[in-house]
């Protein structure tokens, strides 16, 4: 069920997240890049690419890049960037993360962005990025994450783990698609667990105007209001993440990307 949210919300909101700031040009974006390195000759895949961003911005950098989705709408849009770019070396294909239609060891360099926080079983999206990579292949993985210590010192871990379930109840009200945003150490344990070493781990910060944030989804207004009583009655570990607050007259606040880049062991 949850996999045909996600196609359905996405289908019907392609569009929105083709010109999406935080997706088109979020900062994470040219960062990933940065940190990975990517090489000329390298084969990569970016998993559940949406409007193929970040496929598109590592396609200049390697040889061939496959942007996968579940969601032939966004591959469209994903199709329509490439050609716009002239990036003849980006491929797309349907493709669901947790079952990837290629064989083992293909790939130098697997990337994901944005996207994990709707898939229902993270430990198998991360060992089937695993399987698809070479002997040493890179794993790229940027996401919204939740709070825990590392995002948000200062509390217990009682207060952590309910400003994570009250954040998580936060972005499933605005899209019924979330499953859920994981703290960046939960992360590293999920990455580890699939036998991938972590090399570098950080958080961006991202300020987010709520009004556009809600309309890409189509959120109605008592939606709406729910989501701004949330930003604001929020108990102090969960304002203390999001921190909301107005600027020239518009509600903003706060969410939290983790970029982790990981290697597959030679084995």
């Amino acid at each position: 069920m949850t996999k045909s949210l996600v196609q359905q919300q996405f289908g019907a909101h392609a569009a929105a997240y083709a010109t999406s700031p935080v997706h088109a040009k979020g900062a994470s974006l040219g960062r990933v890049v940065e940190l990975v390195r990517p090489r000329p000759d390298w084969q990569a895949l970016d998993i559940a690419t949406g409007a193929g961003h970040t496929a598109a911005a590592f396609a200049p950098h390697v040889a061939h890049v496959i942007a996968s989705d579940i969601t032939e709408e966004m591959l469209e849009e994903a199709r329509k960037l490439a050609a716009g770019r002239g990036l003849a070396n980006m491929g797309t294909i349907m493709a669901d993360a947790e079952a990837l239609p290629f064989a083992e060891g293909r790939f130098d360099l697997v990337t994901c962005r944005i996207a994990a926080h709707h898939f229902p079983d993270v430990a198998r999206f991360v060992a089937e990025a695993r399987r698809v990579l070479k002997a040493g292949g890179t794993f790229a993985l940027v996401d919204n994450i939740a709070p825990d210590a590392l995002s948000t010192p200062g509390f217990s871990v009682a207060e952590l783990s309910d400003a994570a379930s009250a954040y998580n109840a936060f972005e499933k009200l605005r899209d019924p698609s979330h499953v859920r945003c994981l703290g960046l150490a939960e992360w590293g344990e999920v990455i580890r667990a699939a036998g991938i070493e972590v090399l570098h781990q950080e958080i961006l910060p991202k300020a987010v105007e709520f009004a556009p944030w809600a309309q890409r989804m189509d959120a109605d207004a008592a939606t709406v209001g729910r989501l701004q009583s949330m930003l604001h009655e929020g108990s102090p570990a969960l304002k203390a993440f999001l921190k909301a607050g107005a600027d020239a007259g518009a509600l903003w606040f706060n969410l939290d990307e983790a970029i982790i880049v990981a290697r597959k062991g030679s084995r």
